[in-house]
């Protein structure tokens, strides 16, 4: 695969977002598929793998440390602190932000633990706690990287404001926000903040969460647990009107002689050279699509038919409902 720059680590241009094997879109798969999906990136070139302590509540870095501990010198290993699942005394799940030094660096011994490795190469502030100063929790961060816990500071969802605040304190590698076509709030200011400090620009979702790999997507289909329930954009009249989108997508897929999905991944590493999207999947075939599109080269004409089509205006409904954009820093359009 072609590679990018992420701090000080050199990565495959395309990375594996891992949440999907344990958590956000159903039941979690057999840990025999996910051993495989797993296996496969490797194989494939994939050297960079992403977790978080959130996913499926410590299963997932307990997943990547079983199947990949063997492996460990071959990719750049990235996990996030800050948010994390706690069980509640009527034994529901919930997710909690928690920024406080002391929580943070409690979450990566047990990360640590759970990885069965020594270091984590970038570790992330899954959401920035707006109890806690960002100062405060970055400068736990880099208690981490001085203790030889963790090579390098990431953060998530934030606004180039708290970037440079961040940066301040300790250099901050690199810079994760979801975006892809239909979410483009990056653009506002962090791509830029992120070139200003050198830092990479991690695109989580880059498939729009499922909805520019070019199938209609049945919201009531989805599993009872599948986070895009709530989220706006898959309302059902705000999911109707996207899906007018998909035939006019389609067709500039196949006049790029690719698939969806790759033409959406294709088109974010033509965005910046600073870019590494990280699409999750269950699926060994989906995962050799994805990695394939670090190979596809998109005209200056379907690049703009892209950007008129889908875009902050065209798309329907918000990406988040108002709890979890009560949770993000990121610059919103007007």
């Amino acid at each position: 695969m072609k590679q990018r720059q992420l701090g000080p680590f050199t990565v495959s241009a395309i990375g594996l977002g891992c949440m999907n094997l344990s958590h956000a879109y159903g039941p979690p798969v057999s840990p025999e598929q996910a051993e495989k999906v797993l296996l496969t990136a490797l194989d494939a070139g994939v050297t960079l793998f992403d977790t978080a302590a959130l996913y499926g509540f410590g299963a997932n870095e307990t997943l990547l440390g079983r199947v990949l501990k063997q492996h460990r010198r071959k990719f750049t290993l990235a996990s996030k602190c800050g948010m994390q699942g706690v069980t509640q005394a009527d034994g529901k799940p919930m997710r909690v932000i928690d920024g406080r030094p002391e929580t943070i660096k409690q979450t990566c011994e047990d990360a640590l633990r759970r990885l069965q490795t020594d270091v984590i190469d970038l570790y992330y502030l899954h959401r920035w706690d707006k109890k806690v100063p960002i100062e405060d929790s970055v400068g736990a961060l880099s208690d981490l990287v001085r203790q030889g816990k963790i090579q390098s500071i990431g953060l998530s969802e934030v606004s180039a404001t708290t970037i440079r605040k961040a940066h301040a304190v300790h250099p901050i590698a690199a810079v994760q926000t979801e975006y892809s076509l239909w979410t483009r709030n990056p653009e506002i200011a962090v791509l830029e903040a992120c070139k200003d400090i050198g830092a990479a620009f991690v695109a989580f979702s880059p498939v729009g969460r499922g909805f520019l790999c070019g199938a209609p997507i049945d919201v009531s289909a989805l599993d009872a647990k599948d986070i895009r329930r709530a989220m706006p954009r898959f309302a059902q009249a705000t999911n109707e009107a996207n899906q007018k989108l998909l035939a006019p997508y389609q067709a500039l897929a196949d006049q790029a002689g690719c698939t969806p999905a790759q033409l959406a991944l294709a088109w974010l590493l033509h965005k910046a050279p600073h870019i590494i999207p990280i699409p999750g999947t269950t699926s060994v075939a989906h995962l050799l699509d994805d990695v394939a599109a670090d190979h596809i080269s998109l005209s200056p004409e379907t690049l703009a038919a892209l950007e008129d089509l889908i875009n902050e205006r065209t798309v329907s409904g918000n990406r988040y409902n108002a709890q979890a954009i009560s949770e993000v820093d990121t610059e919103v359009f007007d």
